[in-house]
């Protein structure tokens, strides 16, 4: 009787991802574990085990795969909210709860994302931080436009000052609020992600002075 050859071990998952998703994969967590200025690009391949000149097959410099990182996930987000209020129906409150919770859910399961996001952001040059701050813009929008609708029909009485309201000092605030549950959010905690989502949409429609629907 022959031997059976032995079976090769199978690969470990780094590798039987497509090689620019680990190189992100990698980046993500390089730069949110130790900052961008110090992360090298040999750090990055070693870290999702691929050569050095896999990284320069996709993106051309460290600065390059840096805002692909920041933009895709960004663009992501702007997606999703688009998405979330599209689907909410008619109702402002509905709509603002909806954008709320989609907007937790990814800061609360992309954790390292945003951190990298928000805080590595200020080493891309002047023309790639506009890129990410027009999709910023547009997310602010949506909640600004779900927040003029709410307060045209009534539903919605945002804080004033001095008499008037500013909409988008309320959604920046709101944005605020929302995106730093990355901060501190740990998985397995005593809420869980759409919990932690339905605590901040509630939160968000008392800060706005959302009316009670009726039935």
């Amino acid at each position: 009787m022959t031997k059976r050859k032995p079976v090769a071990p199978a690969a470990p998952e780094r590798e039987q991802r497509p090689p620019v998703e680990a190189i992100r994969a990698a980046a993500f967590k390089q730069f949110a574990e130790r900052g961008y200025p110090v992360v090298t690009v040999r750090d990055i391949m070693k870290a999702c085990g691929l050569t050095q000149g896999a990284l320069y097959n996709h993106f051309k410099s460290k600065d390059e795969l840096l805002h692909d990182i920041i933009a895709s996930t960004q663009a992501e987000l702007e997606r999703l909210c688009l998405q979330a209020v599209a689907g909410a129906g008619d109702d402002p409150r509905a709509k603002l709860a909806a954008f709320v919770r989609v907007y937790v859910v990814r800061h609360c399961r992309l954790r390292v994302e945003a951190l990298v996001a928000n805080r590595e952001i200020g080493w891309l040059d002047a023309e790639h931080v506009a890129d990410i701050r027009r999709s910023r813009r547009a997310i602010r929008d949506i909640l600004v436009g779900i927040l003029a609708r709410g307060v045209e029909r009534g539903v919605f009485n945002p804080p004033q000052l001095d008499g008037r309201r500013d909409l988008k000092a309320v959604s920046m605030a709101l944005l605020d609020q929302c995106t730093h549950v990355s901060m501190w959010y740990l998985p397995g905690g005593r809420l869980g992600e759409e919990q932690m989502a339905g605590l901040y949409a509630e939160m968000a429609l008392r800060s706005v002075g959302a009316k009670t629907q009726t039935t």
